[in-house]
């Protein structure tokens, strides 16, 4: 299998965790993986971009412009920041539900994200998810980077098998917390199924 994936998000969002769940979901399938993070501010409000490139075909870990085969966007505005490296055929999942970023905070800008989804619509094939919406269920927004993966999973988009991803999810989250994770994930790939 030949897969970029690119991850963005704002810290404390998870980015890194579903990066780790990708990358090692890959190698227990038996692929080549490469991995890279760039990271700012990541513990509160930084924009975090992490890239997992499946298969033979990566010479870099760096995904090239115009080359992710799906973007995974926890938040509207960096969905669009990062909208450059999706390719003509790719595929967004994006969250509609904004985490206001520090500049807009620092100069008390309102942000919905509304106008980032209107635009993203109309630039590549999207799967939107109100991941705080979906949370509610589960009684914490802590889980809405498993219910993203698992809309990924669920789109057929990500290219890697639900019962690996799970298996991993079990592997990388404290186990007191691992069943709960594997119901968000399965959520999520409900929704994903239901858009495919």
């Amino acid at each position: 299998m030949n897969k970029d994936v690119l991850i963005c998000g704002v810290g404390g969002q998870g980015t890194v965790l579903a990066s780790k769940i990708i990358a090692a979901a890959a190698m227990e399938e038996g692929n080549v993986v490469h991995s890279a993070e760039t990271i700012g501010m990541a513990q509160r409000g930084g924009s975090v971009t992490s890239h997992v490139r499946v298969g033979e075909r990566a010479s870099s870990p760096l995904i090239p412009f115009g080359s992710a085969d799906l973007l995974l966007a926890f938040e509207p505005g960096e969905a669009v920041r990062n909208l450059s490296y999706v390719a003509s055929n790719g595929i967004a999942v994006v969250n509609v539900t904004p985490t206001q970023p520090v500049t807009a905070s620092l100069s008390e800008a309102g942000y919905d994200g509304t106008v980032m989804t209107d635009y993203l619509q109309k630039k590549c094939s999207c799967i939107f998810v109100d991941a705080e919406e979906t949370c509610r269920q589960f009684g914490s927004t802590r889980y809405f980077n498993v219910i993203m993966l698992g809309v990924a999973a669920g789109s057929g988009r990500l290219g890697l098998s639900g019962d690996t991803l799970l298996d991993q999810i079990g592997k990388r989250v404290p186990a007191k917390y691992a069943d709960v994770n594997k119901d968000a994930f399965l959520s999520g790939v409900k929704i994903g199924e239901a858009r495919r």
